[in-house]
């Protein structure tokens, strides 16, 4: 990632609302020259066809990106009944057309049949790779490989709007799930096919996106107010247990040296010194607390 020579130390987690049609690293590029920072990360893309929650770390807050990539997601999608696609969404050629003849209590019991844990192919058109090439490129090409079923949880789906065509449904699920894949599957089961439309993400795990801002709300604001929007490095880590440290503590954690900790027993929590600053990760075993990733400059960071 090119640097900027001008750029500040920024830290934070910005909840973007992307449009539609843009990549999800073009909106990390975008927000992070509003907010003039040197670094920036995001937890996970969403396609240029999904709109939605795209959370994006700044400085610090990149360190704790993974949580974003295993937290579970929520959606709103919308299915087009009786048309099936290449690519399982609308970016694809369409391959069927069937006659459709659903009604919304048929459609319901079909989405029932899909909660759970359920077994998922992954797509071709997707970023997985097979002999280092990305399984979109073979597609492109022509090719079709064999791919592994995974299993995938959707804790919740449900219809939020009902057109006999093109219903739309709210999912929740496990990171991994596919969500075309989905819609070719209830499309599947109803005999008549099915593809994705339009998708817009709501959720991922404890982010939401009514705390969201959009680029234009951004671009409208002065460089101070763009930056108040950040949301502090722990709010990737709300999930996680909560530890304060002593003075003397806090100092040898922030030098990487283990504390006594003798009545801790979650694996892994997230640790601040008395100021009630975030000091990073740790994880607890054997009565012990040791440093995982940490806060830079800790007595400098938000």
């Amino acid at each position: 990632m090119v640097r900027r020579a001008n750029a500040d130390r920024v830290d934070g987690v910005l909840m973007l609302d992307k449009p539609l049609g843009m990549t999800s690293n073009a909106a990390l590029q975008t927000a992070r020259r509003l907010m003039n920072a040197r670094k920036a990360g995001h937890g996970g893309t969403l396609d240029p066809l999904a709109s939605g929650l795209l959370p994006l770390t700044f400085g610090e807050a990149t360190k704790f990106s993974a949580d974003l990539l295993d937290a579970d997601k929520e959606y709103q999608a919308q299915l087009e009944l009786g048309v099936t696609t290449t690519s399982g969404d609308a970016e694809g050629e369409v391959v069927a057309r069937s006659p459709v003849d659903v009604s919304r209590a048929r459609f319901e019991d079909a989405l029932a049949g899909f909660v759970g844990e359920i077994e998922q192919v992954p797509p071709m058109y997707s970023a997985l790779k097979r002999d280092g090439r990305a399984l979109y490129a073979l597609a492109r090409a022509g090719i079709e490989v064999e791919r592994a079923p995974r299993t995938v949880t959707v804790s919740r789906l449900a219809l939020i709007e009902w057109d006999p065509l093109r219903p739309r449904v709210e999912v929740a699920c496990s990171k991994g799930t596919y969500v075309r894949v989905l819609a070719e599957d209830i499309g599947r089961a109803l005999g008549c096919g099915a593809h994705l439309t339009a998708l817009r993400r709501t959720r991922v795990g404890a982010l939401t996106l009514d705390q969201a801002a959009t680029l234009a709300d951004l671009e409208a604001l002065a460089l101070p107010d763009r930056r108040e929007r950040l949301a502090p490095a722990d709010a990737l880590l709300t999930g996680l247990p909560r530890i304060v440290l002593d003075a003397a503590a806090t100092q040898r954690f922030g030098h990487g040296q283990r504390v006594a900790l003798p009545h801790a027993d979650c694996p892994r929590v997230r640790v601040y010194g008395g100021c009630g600053r975030l000091l990073g990760l740790g994880m607890c075993e054997g009565g012990w607390l040791a440093p995982g990733r940490l806060i830079s400059n800790i007595e400098e960071a938000k």
